[in-house]
């Protein structure tokens, strides 16, 4: 069963991808400490670069990977120091982690947030490896009608669970399925919203829409913000970056239940660090806050998100690994990446390319350690990254963005094109909406019309396919029960309210 980590380790443990997968969690580090860069941003830049350059696919997933999970510690460092999320799953750690720094203890709650990182991502890392082969196993019983009650699935508990609009969410994965029908169909050769225009007979290429929809769109943020200083701007004296035994002792139990509650959440597609990171909270202080006194730099309420945060980007790599299913918007980008190579993901992986399943889940373990190692030592001098000017960053990202579409394509249509779809998404980030459920639901709409073919091709058009397997209707069951469950409970507590008031 573990002979796939054995050799994954054999993959990882190359001088190569060691190396790479350090380059990653350093970058990762810096990435996820600027506010408004994050996992996706850096993957998005990086992935064509990697492309480019010519490194295997398990290599350039290993150093995506390691920015991933680096990202999700270094988002803690401006939440900490500044009270603004380095990225949307640190925003639970504001709460708690800035009241501990404006009380002279910023160098501690930094150590105890990486501490409580590394728990919570080893936790799920150990979830991963064991639950993994198992849910390939199941997943070799999914035929097309599975496959597309699973994508109904993802797409209902991505409604529910992401963001705080759920209508917003929907409407976010709706435009992210049109755009994936862009193109000329392979079906039956109808042109859909290509506007006769011989550029879009192929669609939009995956690289074009990350990098604009998610880069170029945030440099027109930082454009616009360019002169706004948010939350408090000087950072307070870190001191010595350490924790206690006390510390952790007294948070020991909040790290183990915040670590299996991200790994949990995680597991489900479409949900994503932000989510794990509210919910652990909230239960954390519903079971620990006897005193009140969360929300005014409680250790605990601060060990919780870190720890959840980091378990839930180690577990939403099961869903992309087993089902080719994107637990997060930025397993949905690396799902991406593993396509540019020609490698599906799903049930399959485990036997036709171990190397590339079993070398990302070892460099995982591998990129943990190397995270609490600098993440310990230089806390501060990654907080001077927070630092920077804008004037440095907005020129440096643009460049990269540019050369990475240039690279891949040497035509400056996919150019035009990026830049149209970064405006674009900058006009959704304005009007509220996540991205994350764009990129879903771009991922996810093409997986959902190629299954759904399938299954109607086999069936000779009888629709009843689609629900007549055990598997495909316990999931149909699953996505009315997330759609309607909430609104019911939300009912029954409003009727016991005012039957008690």
């Amino acid at each position: 069963m573990f002979d796939f980590l054995i050799d994954g380790f054999g993959v990882a443990l190359t001088p190569l991808n060691l190396g790479l997968a350090f380059l990653g969690a350093l970058l990762g580090t810096l990435f996820g400490a600027l506010p408004g860069i994050g996992p996706i941003n850096g993957i998005a830049i990086l992935m064509p670069l990697a492309y480019t350059l010519g490194l295997p696919a398990e290599s350039a997933l290993i150093m995506l990977a390691g920015i991933y999970t680096g990202a999700e510690y270094g988002g803690r460092m401006s939440s900490i120091l500044l009270n603004v999320p380095g990225d949307a799953g640190a925003v639970m750690t504001t709460l708690d982690g800035h009241p501990l720094a404006k009380k002279g203890l910023a160098g501690p709650a930094l150590g105890l947030s990486a501490v409580s990182s590394f728990v919570g991502a080893t936790i799920a890392i150990l979830g991963l490896t064991l639950f993994a082969p198992l849910l390939a196993r199941t997943a070799v019983l999914f035929g097309p009608a599975e496959f597309f009650a699973l994508m109904v699935f993802a797409f209902s508990s991505m409604s529910v669970m992401m963001g705080k609009d759920p209508v917003k969410t929907a409407i976010g994965a709706v435009l992210g399925v049109l755009i994936a029908t862009v193109g000329v169909d392979s079906g039956t050769g109808v042109m859909r919203f290509t506007f006769d225009m011989p550029e879009l007979y192929d669609g939009i290429d995956f690289v074009v829409m990350i990098i604009g929809l998610f880069a170029i769109s945030e440099i027109l943020l930082m454009l616009e913000h360019a002169n706004r200083k948010d939350g408090d701007s000087e950072l307070p004296p870190l001191g010595r970056v350490f924790v206690g035994m006390k510390e952790i002792m007294l948070c020991k139990w909040t790290m183990l239940r915040s670590g299996l509650l991200g790994f949990i959440i995680g597991v489900l597609p479409g949900t994503g660090a932000s989510v794990a990171g509210a919910v652990s909270y909230t239960t954390e202080k519903r079971l620990s806050d006897r005193d009140g006194t969360f929300g005014k730099g409680d250790w605990r309420g601060l060990a919780a998100p870190e720890a959840a945060n980091n378990a839930s980007a180690a577990g939403s790599f099961v869903p992309m690994l087993t089902l080719g299913i994107p637990g997060s918007g930025t397993t949905a980008v690396l799902l991406g990446a593993l396509m540019l190579y020609n490698i599906t993901p799903g049930p399959m992986m485990f036997s036709e390319n171990p190397e590339v399943a079993g070398g990302l889940i070892a460099s995982l373990y591998i990129g943990n350690i190397v995270l609490l190692a600098l993440n310990l030592p230089l806390a501060g001098l990654f907080a001077r990254v927070l630092t920077i000017p804008r004037w440095v960053l907005i020129p440096a990202i643009a460049i990269l963005s540019f050369v990475g579409v240039y690279q891949l394509h040497s035509d400056l249509t996919a150019i035009y094109l990026m830049l149209i779809i970064g405006i674009f998404g900058y006009l959704l980030r304005k009007l509220g909406f996540s991205l994350a459920p764009v990129i879903l639901g771009y991922v996810l709409g093409g997986l959902m019309e190629e299954n759904l073919r399938r299954a109607l091709a086999i069936s000779g058009g009888d629709t009843s396919i689609l629900w007549q397997s055990g598997i495909s209707l316990g999931l149909w069951i699953a996505a009315v029960a997330l759609l309607v469950l909430p609104w019911l409970m939300g009912r029954i507590k409003a009727k016991y309210v005012s039957r008690a008031s």
